[in-house]
């Protein structure tokens, strides 16, 4: 089933002519908006765009697709005006333990504000467990990243860097002193696995069950670690393929939510997790 964000990228990109333009209105990347609207596409079984030499243009199927759209998400906003009432309930939201302080405050304070009433269970950890979660009725909703997910809500799109302090200094041909999470996920497969496959020789200098310990060893010049670029501090630096690091694998993030969970609710925190990311 087609969700409202998707439509809405849809139509965004309908309404801005290209994809470049459609980012910049709803404050996300272009390979998010690209890749929702492959989803989208994948769902209904139909190409809803071609490209032009100056953006992209609808197919038969999109001219189809493009009043429901519209009449679909105009139908949700009544609904909301309709039923104005305050959102009242609980819901548990899984939360990645690599978001920063930031993204995690302005997610649950904003949310807190707008819905008073509504209290949160917040549970933040190791994405890959929020799946099983869910199935299990434990979450309502939680972003999950791995390199490639194929359920939920597109998020975000992020590349993942080789991060050290700026002031280390690493020897070319010494074991690459390594910052990893002591736990089985796919964050702590990404520097391993990379730095096997290259055949470069590296010594677990760090471990931690926490993602912010792992970072707190980065920033201090304890060791080397793979962190997503966006959350770099201004004293880290990025290791490049020129000092014998390979390239990373991107992480995407998906918004998954419990078909069980009151819908308003999980809809209600899934617009507030794409605005505290955005």
């Amino acid at each position: 089933m087609a969700s409202s964000g998707h439509l809405r990228t849809f139509l965004t990109v309908v309404e801005s002519g290209n994809v470049t333009h459609a980012a910049a209105t709803l404050g996300r990347t272009q390979s998010t908006i690209s890749v929702q609207i492959k989803q989208l596409e994948e769902t209904l079984s139909v190409r809803l765009f071609q490209r032009q030499a100056r953006g992209v243009e609808l197919t038969e199927e999109g001219r189809k697709l493009l009043p429901a759209a519209r009449r679909t998400l105009e139908e949700l906003q009544r609904v909301g005006d309709l039923f104005g009432n305050p959102l009242r309930g609980r819901i548990r939201v899984g939360i990645p333990d690599d978001y920063d302080d930031t993204i995690l405050e302005k997610l649950l304070v904003e949310f807190s504000r707008r819905h008073p009433e509504v209290e949160i269970v917040a549970h933040s950890g190791c994405t890959s467990k929020f799946p099983e979660a869910i199935r299990l009725n434990k979450l309502d909703i939680a972003v999950c990243s791995g390199a490639k997910m194929s359920a939920g809500e597109l998020l975000s799109s992020e590349p993942n860097v080789w991060a050290a302090r700026d002031t280390l200094e690493l020897a070319p041909d010494a074991p690459v002193p390594l910052a990893i999470l002591d736990r089985d996920c796919w964050w702590r497969e990404i520097p391993t696995g990379a730095l096997d496959e290259a055949r470069r020789p590296w010594n677990l200098a760090y471990s931690s069950e926490s993602f912010a310990s792992v970072r707190a060893a980065i920033r201090a010049g304890l060791a080397v670690g793979v962190l997503p670029r966006n959350t770099l501090e201004s004293s880290m630096r990025i290791l490049t393929q020129r000092e014998g690091f390979p390239v990373l694998p991107s992480s995407q993030r998906v918004i998954l939510t419990n078909d069980d969970a009151p819908h308003e609710l999980t809809s209600a925190m899934s617009e507030a997790i794409v605005a505290a990311v955005g």
